[in-house]
């Protein structure tokens, strides 16, 4: 399993890496590895022939968005055959990573290792984040032309979409501080890989991005008090949040961001936003049962247009009625029921689990779930492919019943030294 492990990694590390995955080279190299890590997790079954198959509640709502889409492209049912058919691809590649993740991440310490590979990922790609901002020469990487603009940050060049990777990240490190489930020897290391991606958070100026993040705060500390944990761990967070606020004032944001005021013409408008909204409802309306098509909203959208600017409009900075309107309401029904089953489920976990460690992983996924799902409402992450594999894993860890590696003995039950602390 550890080598099916590393793959996943590698997926998620390149995704990240490669802007995002949203080229079409790129696109297919993460399609090409989920088929890889697929067949890789069939073939160990057959030949072991002894393991047992985990289908986690979530792969439901997901197989039959899945099968809507499907439908949309086999029926011609969609505006573009063609768009479908590459968002089609990619959510079967979703759909194959989600399940494999199921089966090689069961028990605490799987999901530990997990956590661990977030959490320095996370603080290597925020490091480097802060490093080429400060740096920046108009190219991504330091050599790679921008040839359609943007406003970057990190690998990605929409600041907004490294926010969206930040929120994921964050609670991985943050949830098991504020629960004081963090080992003391370990508190200084932890607490760095939480720092940086805030600071580079902040510095991002991500307005939905810093929004989203106090969310998350607002929502990890609701679920605390119905926990009863609230305790002196909280300091710990609040004082990773206030060095992360000083080191972004040190730096001089201001400043910082004065070097890209010829680029700030290049994010999208707030009447602009508002007019894609309407637009966006309007296409629902007119096409309510089963949308227009995913992938289909840049060409359907033109004869919706009612503030243009010469500018090509290929998402509507608002993942829900982007989905209503490319999906219809049985889409949107698919989405509902996937949700639902997130927050039914993740806060069931919570509130039920009475293994220390095992809280703080269930509610990091489901702080980290929350955080981008408000984002969700003023951006389009959930179409930059790296950031919804990232979320759809997130999902799975706030809801998967996790069971510890070996039966519980005397020294591993709730309250000894190996209750699992990071």
């Amino acid at each position: 399993m550890k080598f099916l492990r590393f793959g996943l990694y590698a997926l998620i590390a390149f995704a990240v890496l490669a802007h995002g995955g949203v080229e079409d080279w790129a696109r297919a190299v993460l399609e090409t590895g989920a088929g890889g890590l697929f067949l890789a997790w069939a073939a160990r079954f057959f030949t072991k022939g002894q393991e047992r198959i985990s289908f986690p509640a979530l792969l439901l709502p997901f197989s039959a968005f899945f099968l809507l889409v499907f439908a949309q492209w086999f029926f011609r049912r969609t505006a573009s055959s063609f768009d479908t058919r590459i968002e089609l691809q990619l959510l079967l590649a979703d759909l194959l990573i989600l399940f494999v993740a199921a089966q090689i991440f069961q028990s605490i310490e799987d999901w530990r290792g997990f956590i661990w590979f977030i959490m320095i990922f996370g603080f290597l790609v925020s490091g480097f984040g802060i490093l080429q901002h400060l740096t920046f020469n108009g190219k991504l990487y330091w050599f790679r032309e921008m040839r359609y603009g943007g406003v970057p940050f990190g690998p990605y060049v929409n600041r907004n979409h490294f926010a969206g990777f930040a929120e994921l990240v964050i609670p991985t490190g943050l949830v098991p501080l504020v629960l004081g489930k963090v080992r003391r020897e370990r508190r200084f290391v932890v607490g760095l890989l939480v720092f940086v991606p805030l600071a580079a958070l902040f510095l991002s100026a991500s307005r939905g991005g810093i929004v989203s993040v106090g969310v998350e705060l607002c929502i990890l500390t609701l679920l605390l008090f119905l926990r009863r944990s609230i305790g002196r761990h909280v300091l710990a967070g609040a004082a990773v949040l206030a060095l992360a606020m000083l080191l972004v004032s040190w730096l001089g944001v201001k400043e910082i961001l004065a070097r890209f005021s010829s680029l700030q013409t290049l994010e999208v408008s707030e009447s602009k936003r508002a007019s894609m909204r309407q637009g966006t409802w309007r296409i629902f309306l007119d096409h309510p049962l089963s949308g227009t098509g995913l992938g289909t909203l840049q060409i359907v959208y033109p004869l919706y247009e009612t503030q243009y600017d010469g500018k090509i409009v290929n998402h509507s900075h608002n993942d829900y009625l982007e989905a209503l309107a490319e999906t219809g309401v049985l889409g949107g029904l698919c989405c509902a029921w996937y949700l639902g089953l997130l927050f039914v489920q993740g806060i069931s976990r919570i509130l039920e689990s009475n293994r220390s460690f095992v809280l703080s992983l269930n509610l990091s996924g489901l702080v980290a779930c929350c955080g981008f799902l408000t984002h969700s409402l003023v951006d389009f992450n959930l179409h930059i492919p790296s950031n919804a594999l990232l979320f759809f894993l997130m999902g799975l860890l706030a809801t998967i019943l996790l069971r510890p590696t070996a039966p519980l003995t005397r020294a591993s039950t709730p309250g000894h030294s190996s209750g699992g602390n990071p």
